[in-house]
């Protein structure tokens, strides 16, 4: 996954793409912070392609929330810049299970975690962390989840 992003920073440079270039020079530096720490503690220093796509994945969240504050204050450029970013790092995602299956994925966790109350959507959440395909859209079942068991 790491040489498929540095192939499409390639290609970006040789099309002049400065916002392109921009935003996988910003991924491919987190992989190599990734990498630094996985070396000073012990571990492996080359990182998975699961590790990249929460990586990447926690990159969009992050853009996200700077596009709730941004359109509060305002400032319609950051929000379409944020937007263009959250773009070119989605190209790198697996494809997001649709909400049809992400509730029949909820509803197993929900079974198998045996919860019954509003209370244990912690312990839900967490098994799917887990027990689930990267292409799960934890937001997305998180609000499912919620739904669900509030009507239990």
């Amino acid at each position: 996954m790491k040489e498929n992003i540095t192939t499409e920073l390639s290609n970006a440079l040789k099309n002049g793409d400065k916002e392109r270039i921009h935003t996988l020079r910003l991924v491919l530096a987190a992989i190599k912070d990734k990498e630094i720490a996985s070396r000073s503690s012990g571990e492996d220093s080359n990182i998975s392609d699961d590790t990249i796509i929460s990586l990447l994945k926690k990159m969009v969240k992050q853009r996200n929330d700077s596009i709730d504050m941004f359109k509060k204050a305002g400032r319609d450029e950051l929000v379409q810049k944020e937007n263009s970013e959250i773009n070119i790092i989605s190209e790198f995602l697996p494809k997001q299970l649709g909400e049809e299956e992400t509730m029949i994925a909820c509803e197993e966790a929900i079974g198998a975690t045996e919860a019954k109350s509003l209370k244990e959507i912690g312990k839900v959440i967490k098994y799917l962390k887990e027990n689930s395909p990267p292409a799960l859209d934890i937001s997305l079942a998180s609000r499912l989840i919620k739904e669900k068991l509030q009507n239990l």
